[in-house]
């Protein structure tokens, strides 16, 4: 099988390159041939080497698509996108990348499979911003998308495309929303959610971190390793049982910001939690406040995808994931 990473530069994208790499075979079938695809050209894992390319590309050029496309790979997982707090504030470049980007892919894809039959997995990284206010209590696999930002209405319109070109047979296609992705390793990115993740990872490095929204804000969260899963279990699933609607809210753990302090605490003391900063900022709480807190995601459970339950567990992986074991 010949597998498409875009977006494999980006933090899940290295993740899902380095399960791959680590675990031959977690995807259901072997791989033959591994294409990753990036604005900067991605790394590549050593084990990998022998069947892997590195390209630098950009999705939302002109011709792209179609070159990646005619290589014909089975499954493409489609990861590469502006996050939110960037979309929001550079509106062109939002939809350039997130709309025109996987416009382009889906395209490339109708116009090969038209020229002899071609009908790959498709896997695209959706997004809980789809949802807008006003909100249920617990937000179930029916209710409406109705996004109030534009990083969310780009991915709601692309949930949209990714089910018609299912529907008409062009790919085979399914939308993982993820939750937010906590604790993300590196450096702050300029997601507006980033801060989920800051307050945790900088304490246990032994660094401060500033907090811009109230220990009441309640969110959806599940883990690094959690999201390389779900889009494990995308490509090696069967396809038949998701029937029409093929975008899944994917499970994960709803927790206040004040439940992360609290597991920080437990777990690495008070010294660090004494280097969380509040330092209020109305942009990023204004964005925040229009978010979902709480997800039914009965549909992606019955389907096999799994998440963590408690924030104790989030901060335990990170610290064996990327701290070797120990802080």
């Amino acid at each position: 099988m010949h597998v498409m990473v875009i977006g494999a530069a980006g933090m899940i994208g290295r993740k899902l390159v380095e399960k791959i790499a680590a675990s031959p075979g977690a995807l259901g079938y072997d791989v033959e041939a591994l294409t990753l695809v990036d604005v900067v050209a991605p790394p590549v894992p050593d084990a990998l080497s022998p069947i892997a390319a590195a390209l630098s590309l950009d999705l939302s050029a002109q011709g792209v698509a179609e070159e990646l496309v005619a290589k014909r790979p089975d499954v493409i997982f489609h990861l590469a996108a502006i996050v939110s707090g960037e979309a929001e504030a550079d509106f062109d470049l939002g939809y350039r990348v997130n709309l025109d980007g996987t416009r382009n892919l889906f395209e490339a894809i109708r116009h090969e499979g038209a020229r002899a039959p071609y009908a790959p997995r498709v896997i695209f990284a959706s997004s809980i911003a789809v949802f807008g206010e006003p909100f249920p209590e617990r937000i179930g696999d029916d209710f409406f998308t109705t996004p109030l930002t534009s990083y969310g209405t780009q991915k709601a319109i692309c949930e949209l495309l990714l089910a018609d070109y299912t529907r008409k047979g062009f790919f085979d296609g399914i939308g993982i929303r993820l939750p937010t992705i906590c604790i993300r390793p590196g450096k702050p990115n300029k997601a507006a959610s980033g801060f989920f993740s800051n307050i945790l990872r900088e304490p246990l490095a032994g660094q401060e971190a500033v907090l811009p929204v109230d220990e009441s804000v309640r969110h959806w969260f599940a883990s690094p390793r959690s999201a390389v899963g779900f889009f494990v279990h995308a490509a090696r699933m069967d396809t038949s049982r998701i029937g029409p609607r093929r975008n899944l809210t994917m499970p994960g753990l709803s927790a206040l910001v004040g439940e992360e302090i609290e597991a920080l605490g437990r777990i690495a003391g008070p010294k660090a939690v004494a280097l969380i900063r509040r330092e209020p900022d109305p942009v990023i709480r204004r964005i925040v406040s229009g978010w979902a807190t709480d997800f039914d995601a009965r549909r992606a459970s019955e389907l096999g995808f799994r998440a963590e339950t408690n924030f104790d567990e989030i901060i335990r992986i990170h610290i064996e994931d990327e701290l070797g074991g120990r802080i």
